[in-house]
């Protein structure tokens, strides 16, 4: 106990330097932090009075990663609406849709076809389906492409995403965390999910007003500590009814988003969400020994694989229905093939589970892979757009198009 304070202090010693590196990449941190973890941990050596297997601080940092996912989540609650939603309209559903509909699709049948059982078949596909939000954002801001005719699509895609998640995680964490194993009780406890989302939904179109009153407090220190606390007693509720907590953080944060206060929670949260975000990434890496990651290597390639091709024709297909450009199209497809934050919190609610231990290297290199390819292909989407075109020949060379006007 009394090196606890120091390991924790060396923990955040190597976040720091993991984010450093990322800036100086002018890379994802995502992959770093990640990498930082997987370095250290029960399998690194002792140097002097600097223990970098972490035994006294283990059960404390995955805890902090623990309020990183409820941080990551609650924030995306606050970035979501349902009036956005419902003032997006058609591009969000059909796009969003055809996107979800083929990267599930690949998802399920990718574990079926190698045997896995039902539950892990469904936590695959979770991992497989949903994109980085964090990363994209990133990606679409670093490249300057916020005002591309592309990119209100995308960003469409991502909220429509955050919908299906909030569906699909709980749904299945009534069917993974739940007690019963009757088909009849399976089915109460995916629909207790169910309604508990139906019910938050509700709240946030109706109890707005009255949230207004309650939430009008001038001082900054109370008004984060009664949002904290309703963040912390929410996401630990959900859990105690086979709900995972960071779905409870979600739904939360999509009730506050149709409050007057939204913006200003957002404000306070950055802070937290970016720091204890770090930790959460750091902690999954903690707790992966690289050299049992052997096994998963031939599965996670296969994963990227069918995803790099499910993005794409996604991408393609929501882009042309939107009357987008074969060049805007692919930009989709490139864009939101990084994997990252879900795709870890999908895992986790697999190995709170008891699930099969694959599915942790697993989703640990396939976020890993997909972190770092995402970003690199969405920088050079104009090289692949231009091999792609040689390929099928959507659009003529601008050669030709003068050569024919001329004529």
């Amino acid at each position: 106990m009394d090196h606890l304070v120091f390991e924790v202090g060396t923990a955040l010693v190597l976040v720091a330097i993991a984010a450093l590196i990322a800036n100086r990449l002018n890379f994802s941190i995502i992959p770093f932090l990640i990498l930082a973890g997987m370095i250290v941990g029960p399998h690194a050596p002792h140097f002097w009075v600097i223990n970098l297997k972490f035994i006294h601080s283990a059960e404390l940092i995955e805890f902090l990663g623990r309020i990183g996912i409820l941080f990551l989540l609650f924030y995306l609650g606050l970035e979501f609406s349902t009036s956005k939603l419902i003032r997006s309209g058609k591009s969000i559903l059909v796009g969003g849709s055809v996107y979800i509909g083929i990267n599930l699709t690949l998802g399920l049948l990718y574990p079926i076809l190698l045997g896995f059982p039902l539950k892990e078949t469904l936590i695959i596909a979770g991992i497989i389906t949903v994109s980085s939000s964090a990363i994209v954002a990133k990606v679409l801001v670093d490249l300057r492409r916020t005002g591309n005719s592309e990119t209100e699509l995308i960003l469409g895609i991502i909220m429509f995403e955050d919908i299906f998640l909030a569906v699909y995680l709980s749904a299945v964490s009534g069917l993974v965390l739940g007690k019963s194993q009757s088909l009849m009780g399976t089915l109460l406890s995916i629909l207790l999910s169910l309604g508990y989302m139906l019910l938050f939904f509700i709240i946030a179109r109706k109890a707005a007003p009255l949230l207004n009153k309650l939430l009008k407090i001038t001082s900054d220190e109370i008004f984060i500590i009664v949002i904290f606390a309703s963040l912390f007693f929410v996401a630990g509720f959900s859990e105690t009814i086979h709900v995972a907590e960071a779905i409870g953080a979600l739904l939360l944060g999509l009730v506050y988003s149709e409050t007057d206060q939204a913006d200003r929670m957002e404000h306070l949260v950055i802070p937290f969400r970016n720091f204890f975000g770090a930790i959460f990434f750091f902690s999954f890496g903690l707790s992966i020994d690289p050299t049992k990651l052997g096994g998963a290597v031939w599965m996670t390639l296969g994963a990227v694989l069918i995803t790099i091709i499910g993005n794409f024709v996604a991408g393609l297909v929501a882009g042309k229905l939107a009357g987008l450009s074969y060049k805007a199209s692919t930009n989709i497809g490139l864009t939101i093939v990084s994997r990252g934050e879900f795709s870890i919190i999908m895992a986790n609610l697999g190995i709170a589970g008891s699930l099969m231990p694959i599915l942790q290297p697993f989703s640990a290199l396939y976020v890993l892979i997909l972190a770092i390819m995402g970003p690199i292909m969405t920088k050079e989407s104009k090289r692949i757009y231009t091999i792609m075109n040689k390929l099928f020949r959507w659009s003529a060379p601008k050669q030709m198009v003068k050569k024919n006007q001329n004529d």
